[in-house]
């Protein structure tokens, strides 16, 4: 791990990244770049879900962006096509094929890399150093990110209390104003206003009782990418809230399949619009008991963590916080396996 890389300079302003580097890698590697959610508020690249990828030869990188309470859109996407733009430009320094990019996110996350997929090779929001390197990406994974802000109040999910339409929403601060408001600006924050032939392949997963961010929105970027005859797969969890049901093996698999399948393949794509569903992994309204540690199964333990696949998983293959890791490994012996269940 290279940690607090400075990828670029607002001011006095460092904006700084996290490298997950495979040791012993003999050519250059695709990348793999985690966006955090947070609501575009809050968050950080700490604590990195895909650094689990560089167990399955890929660098991986998790990046910081202006919050918007300090800086309003398109700040944001600036900053993130910042870190593709530094990343590309340094590829030779830290193994990197600079044509193999990913990038994956969630909530608010999921939103800005389905806005680097959909601006991909159109100048649009590079600013700042290396313009003579490209922003593209080439592949997506946008987990319930907003797409359409103005009709995020659409289609709520049973118990959805939240009012995105009011001028204290997360929208409405990410845009510097209330959002009925900033309707033009609310445009240009909507990734379906760039989709075009240069797109690349996207995978959309999202939970069919999310109540913060609702299905549909997910539906409206699957349906314009279908439009446009472009390679998307959407992927719904039943029973899934925002991030809550996502931990079953089939989801995992589904995602290292993609990036598989779009960083690693020499294939192309086949520009063909599919869906798909599964349950999720607990229900969504589950909250972890108090006093014995969260209950997560065996199975989605393994499935996140056990990447050599031996039935266990040490300290330097879990990518959760070192905290949980203590309360799984119950018997105190440094790895976590079947006889901690």
């Amino acid at each position: 791990m290279k940690k607090d890389l400075t990828y670029a300079k607002i001011g006095d302003r460092e904006l700084k990244l996290d490298l997950y580097l495979p040791e012993g890698a003999k050519e250059p590697l695709p990348l793999v770049i985690w966006v955090h959610g947070g609501g575009w508020a809050k968050g950080s690249k700490a604590g990195c879900p895909a650094r689990r990828l560089a167990a399955d030869g890929y660098v991986v990188a998790s990046v910081d962006y202006r919050l918007s309470g300090e800086a309003a859109f398109p700040a944001q996407i600036e900053d993130c096509k910042a870190a593709v733009r530094w990343l590309r430009a340094n590829a030779d320094k830290y193994g990197i094929n600079p044509d193999r990019i990913g990038v994956w996110g969630s909530s608010a996350g999921g939103h800005l890399v389905a806005m680097l997929g959909t601006t991909s090779d159109s100048g649009k929001f590079d600013v700042g150093d290396h313009l003579d390197v490209s922003s593209r990406v080439q592949a997506v994974c946008d987990y319930y990110g907003p797409t359409d802000l103005l009709r995020m109040d659409e289609k709520p999910a049973p118990g959805a209390r939240m009012k995105h339409l009011d001028p204290a929403s997360p929208e409405s601060l990410l845009l510097g104003g209330p959002i009925l408001e900033n309707k033009e600006k609310a445009a240009t924050a909507n990734p379906i206003t760039y989709i075009s032939d240069k797109t690349p392949p996207f995978l959309i997963v999202h939970g069919d009782v999310d109540p913060t961010v609702s299905h549909f929105q997910s539906e409206l970027l699957f349906d314009a990418l279908k439009k446009a005859s472009l390679p998307v797969h959407f992927h719904t969890i039943e029973g899934a809230g925002h991030g809550k049901g996502f931990g079953g093996a089939d989801v995992t698999e589904m995602v290292d399949q993609f990036f598989a399948k779009t960083l690693k393949s020499d294939e192309p794509v086949a520009a063909e619009a599919k869906t798909s569903t599964s349950k999720a992994s607990e229900p969504a309204g589950a909250a972890a008991p108090m006093g014995r540690g969260r209950q997560l199964t065996y199975e989605q333990v393994m499935a996140r963590a056990d990447r050599n696949k031996d039935g266990q998983v040490d300290k330097d293959e879990f990518a959760g916080p070192p905290r949980l890791f203590t309360v799984l490994d119950r018997n105190g012996d440094g790895v976590v396996d079947k006889k901690d269940f």
